[in-house]
């Protein structure tokens, strides 16, 4: 994981996204790669199984059971915990804000490219 956005943003999406899917039903490594590349995410199996650990070592996640897959030894099955539970809420309300500020609606668009430059947010702050 050497680009940063990867490091520094991308890690936090994909966290979010095994909560979800944790809280779905309950998640297994292959299938989290799996999904996650649907996505346009690639990872190797040496960044996922490290993050569900921690994620499991935070009590966000429990492994429950094992699932037996053709060919190969058992997967380890991972669902959300209470506490999962409550930092996936969480994190959806911070969602939800974030993307209300960040994709403002189109007429909010327009009356921004038509104001002045000093009159957003920044003009606001105290130097």
């Amino acid at each position: 994981m050497s680009d940063p956005v990867v490091r520094e943003f991308l890690l936090t999406f994909w966290k979010i996204h095994i909560l979800h899917h944790a809280e779905e039903g309950g998640v297994y490594g292959q299938w989290m790669l799996e999904e996650l590349h649907r996505h346009g995410y690639r990872l190797s199996p040496g960044t996922l199984y490290p993050v569900l650990s921690r994620m499991a070592r935070r009590g966000w996640l429990r492994a429950v059971d094992t699932k037996r897959m053709r060919g190969s030894r058992d997967a380890r099955v991972y669902k959300i915990t209470r506490e999962g539970a409550d930092v996936l809420k969480r994190l959806r309300a911070a969602l939800a804000e974030l993307q209300h500020e960040v994709t403002p609606s189109r007429s909010a668009r327009a009356s921004h490219r038509t104001s002045s430059p000093t009159a957003g947010p920044a003009s606001r702050v105290r130097r």
